[in-house]
């Protein structure tokens, strides 16, 4: 299946969006609209951004607008991370592209990376700021306090939340593939199971690491799965499909930063990140389509 506008394609009929919308069925809707499982990740590292955008946080907001109208024809969601922003002070700017991609891209929902982790009021201030300062749509977070460090983000059931379970990093197996026999990320996942009585739960897990990806999709079952790793970390998207996808081929977010972000560097870095993302798109189309012919054979 493809977008209607593509060559040689019948069209396809979208459904509309559903009458309670809630961050998990505006991506579902989504990935019908665009069959597109991509997300851009917003890094916007000024040292390369370009010049001619001038100074922060003129260049920064601009650079960030350019990606997100050159890329959204081709994605499922963005992923501004907090940090590019707060380190410079543009918490604001932050709050304002979010504003942004809502009114000039309505459909595509917005994941801020932010990996948030406490308890008591400070959670309930984190979420706060997640979801009404910045007005995300879902956000990531960090379970290592237990479920007191969830609970206030769970009281916004039309809000996503992304628990950090298999990260993409090659740092963290001490921890999370510990002890072998029940490893921590799996525990992670039987817990989030459990918690997700909204339907609003839901997980990270790295491309860097499919096999454990593998174990990950058949404990949650479809349930929506947040994959860093792909482009410049190396992830491999045939062993990501293979081992992520839920049964109707779907159910991942493969998360795009740097590769999409930085894939110019000139004045036509817009156009860049344009191709890099609908290449990224058309490869994982072609790998699902190869699997789909497999399955029938």
């Amino acid at each position: 299946m493809g977008l209607s506008g593509d060559s040689g394609r019948c069209p396809r009929i979208i459904s509309p969006m559903p009458e309670q919308v809630t961050f998990v069925s505006r991506l579902q809707h989504r990935w019908q609209q665009t069959d597109s499982l991509i997300c851009v990740g917003l890094d916007p590292d000024p040292a390369r951004i370009p010049p001619s955008l001038g100074s922060e946080p003129h260049a920064v907001v601009s650079f960030c607008r350019q990606v997100i109208d050159a890329t959204a024809p081709y994605v499922c969601a963005f992923k501004p991370q907090a940090a590019y922003f707060g380190a410079l002070g543009l918490e604001d700017e932050l709050a304002g592209l979010v504003s942004y991609v809502h009114e000039r891209h309505p459909d595509i929902p917005v994941i801020l990376d932010a990996k948030r982790g406490d308890i008591g009021a400070t959670a309930r201030l984190y979420a706060l700021e997640a979801f009404e300062r910045y007005g995300a749509d879902a956000v990531t977070v960090n379970a290592y306090m237990g479920y007191e460090s969830l609970a206030p983000y769970l009281e916004y059931a039309d809000k996503g939340i992304f628990v950090l379970c298999r990260t993409s990093n090659a740092g963290s197996g001490w921890l999370q593939s510990f002890p072998d026999d029940d490893p921590t990320y799996l525990r992670v996942a039987r817990e989030v199971v459990s918690w997700n009585a909204a339907g609003n739960v839901m997980l990270v897990a790295g491309a860097t690491y499919p096999e454990e990806l593998g174990r990950i999709r058949g404990v949650v079952g479809d349930m929506p799965l947040l994959v860093p790793g792909v482009g410049a970390q190396g992830g491999d998207l045939v062993q990501v499909l293979n081992n992520g996808a839920d049964a109707a081929g779907r159910g991942l977010i493969i998360n795009a930063a740097r590769s999409v972000l930085f894939a110019g560097s000139g004045d036509d870095f817009a156009a860049a990140s344009s191709a890099a993302a609908r290449d990224l798109r058309d490869q994982v189309r072609t790998l699902q389509r190869t699997d789909r012919a497999h399955a029938k054979n």
